[in-house]
């Protein structure tokens, strides 16, 4: 068995899942919250490719990915020039800030129809939408053009999210933010975590979900709360049962 992928949920009617590989089948392993999971990690190396219901591995060590495999979004590092062969990001976009708690913000792009879709995907607490524009290279060129003057990052790394789980947004910074444009939108997103402290992070599969935001996936195991990066899952071989391996104790984690 292989871990080869995750679903957040976010748009879909769908609740979170881990994809697992079993001898080539896919199966969904349910990440809904209260939901026992019990995977035992191992080795790690490419996770192949899902191919209609089926799965195809790999064994390149290279992971979660190996060349191969790797579909990395090439628009995700456009400014505006296009890099493809031939643009085709055609339609409204929407270019937009999300808040990660208590204080991290991010400039973003979306050719959603929805882009709140795209705020859960990415596990954002609050987001701004600042306007639709015809195509998304208009929308890169805005983006490019914002980063530069705020500055404002297009990317949170995955250890200033965790930080923020369980904390609130620092109203004052996100108001005096947003005083700085014109905002057509403003949403707030809830994800019922009930913790007194931040999570630690972790890589493992085990334990009671406490719920899901963006790809962090929040587990209690023996009365810690650990945060665990679904990525950092993927490409692992695994066995049913609950890890053996100690794990961290949460007493020097953040507490509000």
């Amino acid at each position: 068995m292989q871990i080869v992928g995750y679903e957040t949920g976010a748009g879909t009617d769908r609740e979170p899942s881990l994809v697992v590989s079993n001898g080539g089948d896919i199966e969904h392993e349910s990440l809904a919250v209260g939901h026992e999971l019990a995977y035992t990690l191992g080795d790690r190396h490419c996770a192949g490719a899902v191919d209609g219901s089926g799965h195809v591995s790999c064994d390149d060590p290279a992971a979660p990915y190996c060349e191969s495999h790797d579909s990395t979004w090439i628009c995700a590092r456009c400014t505006g020039t296009c890099l493809k062969a031939e643009m085709d990001c055609y339609g409204e976009h929407a270019i937009y800030i999300a808040a990660f708690a208590p204080a991290t913000f991010k400039i973003g792009v979306t050719g959603r129809s929805d882009p709140t879709v795209r705020l859960r995907e990415q596990g954002a607490d609050r987001g701004a939408i600042l306007q639709y524009v015809e195509d998304g290279r208009i929308a890169r060129e805005i983006e490019a053009e914002i980063a530069a003057e705020t500055p404002l990052p297009d990317a949170v790394r995955v250890s200033r999210k965790i930080d923020g789980v369980g904390r609130p947004v620092d109203e004052d910074a996100w108001r005096r933010l947003l005083d700085r444009f014109d905002v057509e939108a403003i949403h707030d997103f809830q994800y019922g975590f009930d913790l007194d402290a931040t999570p630690i992070a972790e890589t493992l599969a085990s334990g009671t979900v406490l719920g899901t935001k963006g790809r962090l996936l929040v587990l209690e195991r023996s009365g810690a709360r650990f945060a665990v990066d679904m990525r950092s899952l993927v490409g692992h071989d695994v066995e049913p049962g609950a890890t053996p391996r100690a794990l961290q104790s949460d007493l020097g984690s953040f507490g509000t």
